[in-house]
């Protein structure tokens, strides 16, 4: 059963659970002229007032059925052919992943997109950041849409561009900009895949680079040789977790709030800082607990916990395993015995591994569904309304990011792509 349906049946009192608001039970299109992130994990984060709102759609396809959308949505596609190609995040509700062509993480979809080089659009059902990307990655010619402009990134707007520049002016005051006798430099930025193209771009021409989940500690093994320190964001969590795991001390990563001088930190302190972290998270992993740790270890005895690196870290510490959303899945799918799983990730993917695996007993660390907001808001009616568009020769929802900002950014993601994990 979808994590839809599974919320449907809830607030229709046919179910037992709780979800952590009633109105992820209304349509997703009541909330388009809302500001927010829309109902779910996210929808207490304060929204920035520039972030992209989605209009309304027609009626046609909000009064549409769920059985009608499908059918609409694959022969839209069997007329588009190889003209177009869709992709679907692990975090997408199933009702959408049904229709991709690709399913997968930001960057594997990215990837995946350059595979099919007869696609004339690239149909991205994730959030806007991973639609910025592909359109980095894809051909001058290819178009990149994403189904409901109003999917944003929470913790991608917890860094934006003006905040981080402003960031980096005061420490150049602190660190200079002169290398050390090795030849590295006081500071190298390094912002995670989920961020905006244009701190992408940042990295790009500041000498800095682009991490994964997957990739991190290779990312800041390749940031440690060529600087002293790094200035890590959006996500405090998983720059705090890969540098402790590689033996840093939690002491020389202070945080680094934009909305503070020197970022609420004395000069001393960043001084001897090896990691600068930025005051972000992700509000999906940001909800898992040791309490849901300990309790899942109380009832299911021999449980393997295993929770994403942007958990907080007494959370990653109490794990089992932490790891990418494709660890996590690989970890699953390699369990030769019958095995109980507490996963700490996106309530959709962990839904989809039960289902997936049903030798395995496999249940999401926090027991309320609380999707990823924006994440959500992509719906069967956004994917048929914008293909049924292409089949007409209208480009909706169209993601373009400015050539400029492209260039500095591709090679921020070209270092990425040469920093291999070692494991």
């Amino acid at each position: 059963m979808s994590i839809a349906t599974t919320i449907e049946l809830i607030s229709n009192g046919q179910a037992a659970g709780s979800t952590c608001t009633p109105d992820l039970a209304m349509p997703t299109w009541d909330f388009d002229s809302r500001p927010g992130y829309g109902p779910g994990s996210s929808m207490s984060d304060v929204i920035p007032t520039s972030a992209p709102r989605q209009g309304v759609i027609p009626d046609e396809y909000r009064n549409a059925p769920d059985d009608e959308l499908h059918e609409r949505i694959e022969r839209a596609k069997a007329t588009l052919g190889d003209r177009v190609v869709v992709l679907g995040h692990f975090y997408q509700r199933d009702e959408v992943v049904r229709h991709a062509d690709f399913l997968g993480d930001s960057f594997q979809l990215a990837n995946a997109a350059l595979t099919k080089p007869d696609a004339e659009a690239i149909v991205f059902c994730g959030v806007h950041f991973m639609a910025e990307t592909a359109d980095i990655l894809a051909r001058d010619d290819q178009r990149v849409i994403l189904p409901n402009l109003a999917a944003g990134c929470s913790m991608a707007d917890m860094a934006d561009i003006d905040s981080v520049e402003a960031a980096w002016a005061e420490l150049e005051q602190v660190y200079g900009t002169e290398p050390d006798a090795d030849g590295r430099v006081p500071v190298i930025p390094v912002t995670y895949m989920n961020s905006a193209a244009d701190l992408k771009a940042f990295c790009g021409r500041h000498g800095g680079i682009v991490c994964t989940s997957s990739n991190a500690a290779t990312v800041l093994e390749w940031a440690f040789e060529r600087g002293q320190r790094v200035l890590f964001f959006p996500d405090q969590h998983l720059g705090r977790n890969t540098a402790k795991a590689m033996g840093i001390s939690t002491d020389l990563m202070p945080m680094w709030n934009p909305r503070k001088p020197l970022g609420g930190n004395d000069e001393q302190t960043l001084q001897d800082a090896r990691v600068v972290l930025w005051h972000g998270f992700c509000s999906v992993h940001r909800r898992f607990t040791v309490d849901q740790i300990d309790q899942a270890r109380r009832e299911h005895p021999g449980v393997q916990v295993i929770v994403h690196p942007e958990c907080p870290m007494a959370v990653v510490d109490a794990a089992d395993h932490a790891g990418s959303t494709d660890l996590i899945r690989k970890t699953v799918a390699a369990a030769t015995e019958p095995t109980t799983f507490a996963i700490g990730t996106e309530i959709n993917m962990v839904n989809r591994l039960a289902a997936e695996y049903p030798q395995h007993t496999i249940f999401c660390l926090d027991p309320v569904v609380c999707p990823c907001s924006t994440m959500y808001r992509i719906h069967p009616g956004y994917l048929a309304w914008v293909l049924e568009a292409l089949v007409r020769g209208e480009v909706l929802n169209e993601i373009v990011v400015p050539a400029d900002v492209q260039a500095d950014a591709k090679v921020a993601l070209e270092r990425m792509l040469a920093a291999r994990p070692t494991v």
